[in-house]
């Protein structure tokens, strides 16, 4: 299954509820200010923000009174461009080699499956891919990335539960440079995005990392559960201001009908998407392509 078919699939939910409110909109509806006030309200149905919305239908409304053009495939189409280029406000990173990418977030948002799932990716990329397991606290969560090490057929480096979180990072870094490997991938502990100690080791983690390996490209991945919806975008304020974010992977993509927050998130924070999770198996990760993904929703 191609990567097109895949976020169409994950995105069914989500389309059904925003492009059918929209293809029911033209039915009943002419272009005129009760149009844009419903297809406002629609957009925030699918949880578009508030802001976002309104800015989208501005844009809109002045394009489609500057062209003159009121067929729904016309209309339609210029709404589609407006959101992708909101979508693709933020540049999304290159990865480049050798490459360490850290892995935070909230409790229960999916960050060890994506640690495998990204081995998986990297590893179909023809890059050689070694695990940290950083998450030190939550029982028996270096058991979990094992099991995903182990199906993904990665190196895994881990420490005792309680262990020092940065001293799992130093050991596998030691490792990576010994052994020349691409890409480190570094899962850490979910913490709540308010709690300050945790933010703090974060930081130490990313300190460790910029000490011992100078020469790495070092990307901050902020995993997020699409099924929190707008709430998702507060997360990802906090984090970014704790540590400066280069991109978002987004989990549960298949289980939400609100997917339409990832606009806000990217028009707002302008922090790009850089990899979408279409399923539960280790090979549904791909990277976010803004086309595929508007497509997928109207």
């Amino acid at each position: 299954m191609g990567f097109f078919s895949k976020i169409a699939n994950a995105l069914k939910k989500t389309k059904e509820t925003l492009g059918g409110a929209i293809k029911s909109l033209f039915s009943r509806n002419k272009i005129d200010d009760e149009f844009y006030d419903e297809l406002e309200e629609i957009l925030i149905s699918a949880d578009i923000s508030v802001t976002t919305a309104e800015e989208t239908v501005e844009d809109l409304r002045a394009e489609v009174k500057k062209e003159k053009l009121r067929e729904e495939e016309y209309v339609v189409n210029l709404l589609k461009d407006i959101l992708e280029d909101t979508l693709t406000r933020a540049e999304v990173p290159e990865i480049k080699y050798p490459a360490v990418i850290m892995l935070i977030g909230v409790n229960g948002v999916g960050k060890t499956t994506t640690v495998g799932k990204l081995a998986d990716y990297f590893l179909r990329n023809k890059k050689t891919v070694t695990v940290a397991a950083a998450d030190t606290f939550r029982a028996a969560a270096a058991d979990q990335l094992t099991v995903w090490a182990d199906r993904a057929g990665v190196r895994i480096v881990k420490h005792e539960e309680g262990s020092d979180p940065s001293a799992v990072v130093f050991d596998a870094l030691s490792s990576v440079k010994a052994k020349g490997t691409d890409v480190l991938l570094v899962d850490t502990a979910g913490r709540l995005h308010v709690k300050a100690n945790l933010m703090e080791e974060l930081k130490k983690i990313s300190r460790v990392i910029s000490r011992e390996y100078p020469q790495a490209n070092v990307y901050k991945l902020l995993v997020l559960d699409a099924t929190t919806g707008n709430n998702a975008i507060s997360q990802a304020r906090l984090f970014n201001e704790a540590v400066e974010l280069d991109g978002i992977v987004l989990t549960k993509l298949d289980s939400t009908a609100k997917g339409g927050f990832v606009i806000s998130l990217c028009g707002e924070l302008e922090i790009p998407v850089v990899f979408v999770g279409t399923g539960e198996k280790i090979g549904d990760l791909e990277k976010f392509d803004p086309e595929q993904f508007i497509d997928g929703i109207l």
